[in-house]
């Protein structure tokens, strides 16, 4: 019988102290006045000296900077056209100036040269299937789960 009594006793004295504990992490610490600000006794705001200001360029001003390459003030036609012309002789393969059609599709002929593997110069479905645009997985949920990726049903074609 006593064992029952000492185990009751024991119970008693955890919920008294989860009890005390509780309280005692609920009710916030008392905070010395100087302290709160986290300046040091004796400073005030008005003490700290003021902070660096950030330069306030808009979005159009810092765009206009970038194509401004001279810095004279105003985008001539081939500042603002550069970034063009760099795209255009990465596509212009053999130099000479003028885009030909096989230029311009070098990807997709490429694609397509890879995808007709008896070189008949024409694709079947099988070797069609290998064509299709793979996408990059849904994003991940907030909630940390990656979501279901969507694929597709055997046997659907592109009709």
């Amino acid at each position: 019988m006593w064992r029952y009594l000492a185990g009751a006793a024991a119970a008693l004295l955890l919920v008294a102290s989860a009890l005390f504990l509780g309280r005692s992490l609920a009710e916030p610490a008392a905070i010395p006045r100087e302290q709160e600000s986290g300046l040091a006794p004796g400073m005030a705001f008005a003490d700290l000296p003021n902070p660096p200001e950030a330069s306030e360029l808009s979005r159009e001003e810092k765009r206009f900077n970038r194509y401004d390459r001279d810095k004279n003030g105003a985008v001539s036609r081939e500042e603002y056209l550069s970034n063009r012309q760099k795209a255009y002789a990465r596509l212009d393969r053999n130099g000479d100036g003028t885009l030909s059609f096989d230029e311009y599709a070098v990807k997709t002929s490429g694609k397509f040269g890879a995808a007709d593997k008896d070189k008949t110069g024409g694709l079947n479905r099988t070797e069609f299937s290998t064509t299709r645009v793979v996408r990059k997985s849904p994003p991940k949920c907030a909630c940390g789960k990656a979501a279901p990726a969507q694929a597709d049903p055997p046997g659907d074609d592109d009709n």
